[in-house]
């Protein structure tokens, strides 16, 4: 798989109107916060290395983060939560995500989404997760070098798992329930869950810096052998 080629497949991809219309929409009429900003408002490819040892599968982009930016978790506070976290196990050269071009690279690591557009209300149709499918399942299906995954929230893992089978990976059994911390293994790829870094969660206690660092800390354990 080229990574870029994948890329640029992904931002030309016209497969769902509804949430291409709804990215434009929202770059369009803009947050008032970002007003004088110039939003990408297309379909966000993935973010990292070509060849990761691990992989980090959120949802979709967030409507006035990576819709805005272009690019995954970035602009955001899910995007601080998720790279702090990553910085923190030595997987991002930085903490924080604000815009392309702010210094942060990724090390061993790639972050993507099984849907490319912001949804609206963040809740992706069920057809637009299964058009958008085939793209994660390229990724994991180039992803030769992996060692472990991160899923971010019920619906990612469960689009994760879809695109795993999809990719021709053997399957992770059982099925791994959706736990804050639980561990799966297939193939010699370990999968790890975690509650997604949204403002639902965080504010209200359910996720902490410390929960979200634990998981990416075992990840660099499982990584270094």
């Amino acid at each position: 798989m080229n990574l870029a080629s994948l890329s640029a497949r992904i931002v030309a991809c016209r497969r769902c109107p509804r949430l291409l219309a709804h990215c434009a929409k929202v770059a369009r009429e803009k947050r008032r916060a970002y007003r004088d900003e110039a939003y990408w408002g297309k379909p966000v490819p993935p973010f990292g290395v070509a060849r990761p040892r691990l992989l980090v599968v959120g949802l979709a982009p967030g409507a006035h983060g990576a819709n805005r930016t272009g690019r995954m978790f970035t602009g955001d506070a899910s995007g601080d939560w998720l790279y702090r976290a990553m910085h923190a196990a030595g997987f991002a050269s930085r903490g924080t995500s604000v815009r392309k071009g702010d210094g942060l690279r990724l090390l061993d690591a790639r972050v993507t989404a099984p849907v490319h557009c912001a949804p609206p209300d963040n809740k992706p149709a069920p057809k637009e997760i299964a058009a958008c499918l085939p793209y994660l399942a390229e990724e994991i299906e180039g992803c030769r070098r992996l060692k472990a995954v991160v899923v971010l929230g019920r619906i990612g893992m469960d689009a994760f798992l879809k695109a795993w089978l999809l990719a021709g990976r053997p399957p992770f059994s059982p099925k791994p329930p959706f736990l804050h911390g639980g561990e799966a293994s297939a193939g010699g790829v370990t999968l790890l869950v975690s509650y997604h870094p949204s403002r639902q969660n965080t504010q209200t206690g359910k996720l902490t810096r410390a929960m979200l660092e634990g998981v990416f800390l075992r990840a660099r354990k499982i990584i270094s052998g």
